[in-house]
């Protein structure tokens, strides 16, 4: 990988990082407790600890997201970035645009 592919992933992983960051802020939100107090009918509260239950999914996800696009940053220039952990090829510069934080190329992501 060269200097000029090497400096477009940086401002591509700076962009994700900051996009699952204010995703991460939302997310955050939307999880809080609701208060017992509120006056929702039992269905409707139901269906608000379900979504919440599926938000907090996602934002446990999006916070694994963040510190792989981090550490994927920190790596950036070391040589072994774009280089599979397990056979040791170079991952397709697509999965890479996809998912900067990938340690793996897809066969051995399997």
């Amino acid at each position: 990988m060269n200097k000029e592919e090497r400096a477009n992933f940086k401002d591509l992983i700076l962009k994700k990082i900051e996009r699952t960051s204010k995703k991460i802020e939302e997310l955050e939100e939307l999880v809080k407790p609701y208060a017992p107090e509120n006056s929702i009918g039992r269905v409707s509260r139901m269906d608000a600890i379900n979504n919440q239950s599926v938000m907090k999914a996602a934002l446990r996800a999006d916070v694994k997201r963040l510190s792989g696009l981090r550490l994927a940053l920190a790596n950036l220039d070391n040589p072994g970035f774009g280089k599979c952990l397990e056979c040791q090829n170079a991952i397709a510069p697509k999965r890479l645009l996809l998912m900067p934080e990938s340690k793996y190329c897809v066969r051995c992501a399997r």
